[in-house]
């Protein structure tokens, strides 16, 4: 009677070390496979996630600086005719203030 309960811790043996030798195996097959795939997208000149939402992130915020620098441009150009009418106006009052009166 002692054979077996030796028999089964054997087993038990056993099968923790074919456990963890195949957890090994799938560790070695998912680094051979992610090494494979980093090569693959490299050929094929695809991008990660990671570098895709940094472009992503980079173009909103040239559209954000873009939109800004547009909306001041504007104002200025708002200003600038203001700036326009009015010299026109202090022009066009000291050309008649100069001109000879026909009375």
């Amino acid at each position: 009677m002692s054979d077996r309960p030796r028999f089964f811790d054997d087993l038990a043996g056993v099968a923790g070390g074919a456990f963890s030798a195949l957890a090994g195996l799938r560790d070695e097959t998912e680094a051979m496979l992610r090494g494979r795939l980093d090569d693959l997208i490299q050929r094929l000149d695809l991008v990660r996630r990671e570098e895709m939402e940094a472009v992503q992130e980079m173009a909103a915020n040239a559209r954000a600086g873009q939109e800004a620098a547009e909306s001041r441009v504007a104002e200025l150009e708002a200003r600038l005719a203001a700036l326009e009418t009015r010299v026109a106006a202090i022009e066009s009052a000291e050309a008649d203030a100069a001109a000879p009166d026909d009375l």
